[in-house]
């Protein structure tokens, strides 16, 4: 029987990505985001291969959320696989000129939001004894470096709850693991500068960033490993790129 994924922030970057591998070997996709246009674009393209279905919700809203999973078709309903990867930075200053509302933001879609998608999908999986989970980090949630402070934050958090839910699900023989990329190149930065195209194109300029593929096949290898290996914790890098704030540029 092939295994169904619940993937968040599937409309965009990793999360599409990692839609696109999961269809290229067979399993079935929940895809999940708040732009209706990209996520039937993305189901029509990939419905061709695999069963789909599309939730339109922002994961800072609980009840958008659980009303969600609650409303799944009989034939998505048993979730093998739950990637969360909904996130987002917004601006880069120092914690004193930081803006409130984009610290809020933060907190409520890396850590909020993550939360309440997973108190959603976690009785699904205990309740068969089986499942999966795959919180999307960054190496923001291992080193912090200067005007990350509350994104960093944020991430941290990400890491702790990965630690913590490993713990807690540990007796349901549920695997929960992390991936925790450096510089990948998607829209996060055109996001953390509020579409400041400069900005965000400096950020990967002078070399070879991380590709969206690159995590989702790194995602694909830890969901298929045999059932006694979990992936804990992983942190991966572009060549170029050695710590949080040291990268080689050409």
């Amino acid at each position: 029987m092939s295994k169904t994924a619940f993937i968040t922030g599937a409309t965009s970057g990793i999360g599409k990505a990692t839609a696109e591998v999961f269809a290229q070997n067979g399993i079935n996709l929940i895809i999940c985001g708040r732009r209706e246009d990209r996520l039937k674009e993305l189901a029509e393209t990939l419905g061709k291969s695999v069963a789909v279905h599309t939730c339109i919700f922002d994961v800072r809203d609980k009840e958008a959320v659980f009303k969600a999973v609650e409303s799944l078709p009989a034939e998505f309903k048993q979730i093998d696989i739950l990637i969360n990867n909904a996130g987002n930075a917004h601006g880069l200053e120092p914690l004193n000129e930081g803006n409130p509302d984009d610290w809020d933001s933060m907190i409520d879609i890396n850590v909020k939001g993550l939360l309440y998608v997973s108190k959603a999908i976690m009785p699904i999986m205990v309740e068969r004894k089986s499942g999966h989970i795959i919180n999307i980090g960054s190496v923001a949630g291992k080193e912090v470096y200067a005007n990350g402070n509350v994104y960093c934050a944020s991430k941290y958090a990400v890491d702790a709850l990965n630690q913590g839910m490993r713990i807690d699900l540990n007796e349901y023989g549920i695997k929960v693991g992390a991936i925790n990329p450096g510089l990948v190149e998607t829209e996060f930065s055109m996001v953390r500068f509020k579409g400041d195209k400069d900005k965000a194109d400096k950020v990967y300029q002078g070399l070879d960033a991380l590709t969206p593929l690159d995590i989702a096949e790194t995602i694909m290898f830890m969901v298929s490993r045999p059932p006694h290996v979990n992936i804990a914790d992983l942190l991966i890098f572009p060549t170029a790129q050695a710590s949080a704030t040291k990268v080689k540029r050409d």
